[in-house]
């Protein structure tokens, strides 16, 4: 997709190698599926014995290393990758080089918020009301034209509310500018748009064309991290549809090889806004590892060895939780002993751990899958556990 020309269809069969851009926790649980379906996996990361490497060769290495780089194209039948950060400089060299078939161009779309709102819209679908900041004056400018409360954001970088500042009064416009100055990015402003609810839906597409997509969920986060994704999310059939081919439109649009999460804001008159896109498995698809007839990460393989798509049919309500760091020892805990709320609610607890070597505060250890009879079980369960307690 760096190319003009479509990605060529090219099946990649089991007992090949499949080389993957980054070790973390998605890369460890793509592994996990695509061992299942009889691939070999090679991974490039800077972290030895990262979460990936434990379950496939790892090649250590910073991810702009070239020559490493292209150690992972010689071992390796195809090239995924498993998160945005990754050098799209060694992306585009791979894709020339060697069977990439997410190509470069998405990498390079969805690491920079202009690139990507400007995508989204394209695609037909709606974008908070945004302008480019590129100086104090222009900040202040932009502030009068979209109001306030609004959100300054990086264009490139950030995570799990890094690199975000939320404008609530003028006050605030010059320490924000200052402080998002010096990370030496540039700059965009986005109105504050007052949603009910944040929902993502994942598409999955092959190179042949087929496409999928999960049952969308609905997002909760503390602190600009997501804490639990609700499935089904608690929306009308109606927003939900909606949801649905606003992301088949953009995988169809932007030529989406593999998964692209589309993470959206729901108001209360039922308008959605597309906040962010992520080409890769997604934190809040982690649900269907035990919850559909195939999880995101076997459809993500899938996806790229251009294999029919499995059937993303949801088989019962779920409710994935994070585990954070400072979870750890209550999750390891109640691990030890058997849970009576557990089986008054009905409720069964599927516990994924990363293999992180250091526990850190915020630091994703894992999640846990609670599958349930109902959404509000799972939810009462994970409420009545001391694992998530303040």
């Amino acid at each position: 997709m760096g190319c003009e020309s479509p990605v060529p269809e090219r099946t990649i069969l089991p007992g090949a190698t499949i080389g993957v851009l980054g070790g973390g926790q998605l890369g460890r649980m793509l592994a996990h599926a695509g061992n299942r379906l009889g691939y070999r996996f090679i991974t490039l990361d800077p972290t030895p014995d990262s979460p990936c490497g434990q379950t496939a060769e790892q090649i250590v290495a910073k991810y702009d290393d070239r020559e490493a780089a292209r150690e992972l194209a010689r071992r390796s039948d195809v090239i995924t990758y498993e998160f945005e950060n990754v050098d799209a400089g060694v992306a585009a060299m791979l894709e020339a080089e060697s069977y990439v078939p997410q190509g470069s161009k998405l990498l390079h779309t969805t690491q920079h918020r202009l690139r990507e709102k400007r995508a989204v819209e394209a695609a037909g679908a709606q974008v908070a009301p945004y302008m480019e900041i590129t100086g104090l004056d222009e900040l202040r400018n932009a502030v009068r034209s979209l109001g306030l409360p609004a959100v300054l954001k990086t264009a490139t970088g950030g995570y799990d509310g890094k690199g975000q500042w939320v404008l609530r009064t003028d006050a605030e416009l010059e320490p924000a500018w200052k402080e998002a100055g010096a990370a030496g990015a540039e700059l965009v402003l986005e109105k504050f748009i007052p949603f009910e609810k944040e929902i993502s839906v994942i598409a999955a597409r092959r190179p042949s064309g087929e496409i999928r997509t999960f049952t969308p969920a609905e997002n909760v986060h503390i602190h600009n991290i997501l804490h639990l994704s609700i499935v089904p999310a608690r929306i009308t059939e109606d927003v939900r549809a909606k949801a649905e081919r606003l992301a088949l439109s953009i995988a169809e649009t932007l030529e989406v090889v593999g998964l692209i999460a589309v993470e959206m804001f729901v108001t209360a008159d039922g308008e959605l806004y597309v906040n962010e896109l992520a080409p890769r498995p997604h934190n809040s698809g982690h649900y269907t590892m035990e919850a559909c007839r195939t999880s995101q990460f076997e459809q993500h393989i899938r996806a790229i060895c251009d294999l029919p798509l499995g059937d993303p049919a949801l088989l019962t309500p779920v409710v994935m939780v994070n585990v954070l760091g400072e979870h750890m020892p209550a999750l390891l805990s109640w691990m030890r002993s058997a849970d009576e709320t557990a089986v008054r609610l009905g409720v069964e607890p599927k516990v994924h751990l990363y293999g992180k070597a250091e526990v850190k505060h915020k630091r994703k250890m894992g999640h846990v899958n609670v599958l349930a009879p109902t959404v509000e079980a799972a939810l009462e369960w994970v409420s009545q556990s001391d694992i998530w307690r303040p």
